[in-house]
């Protein structure tokens, strides 16, 4: 039999456990908020950065990745022509 302590304490946890992810879908439309132009690709970029298994070594390495759904083109150009409102970030 299960006491409702050990039942409370191992909700407890879940909760814990998932309070952090609980704020990064307000996070990441807050992020793409702030990207001005090319903001598709830069916020790709941004993912395929995240979610890199390593140091990233390349940019092409990047476009390679299935975060980033645009060939390297597209990634050469979000990082020459995309903006970002940093003003905005920082608040």
């Amino acid at each position: 039999m299960i006491s409702a302590k050990v039942v409370g304490m191992s909700l407890l946890r879940h909760a814990v456990r998932q309070e952090p992810f609980a704020e990064l879908p307000c996070f990441r439309g807050e992020f793409y908020a702030c990207l001005m132009r090319r903001s598709d690709a830069l916020f790709e970029l941004a993912d395929a950065v995240l979610c890199a298994d390593g140091p990233v070594r390349s940019l092409v390495e990047l476009s390679l990745m299935r975060e980033h759904r645009r060939g390297h083109g597209g990634l050469y150009d979000a990082l020459a022509a995309g903006r970002m409102d940093i003003a905005r970030r920082r608040g």
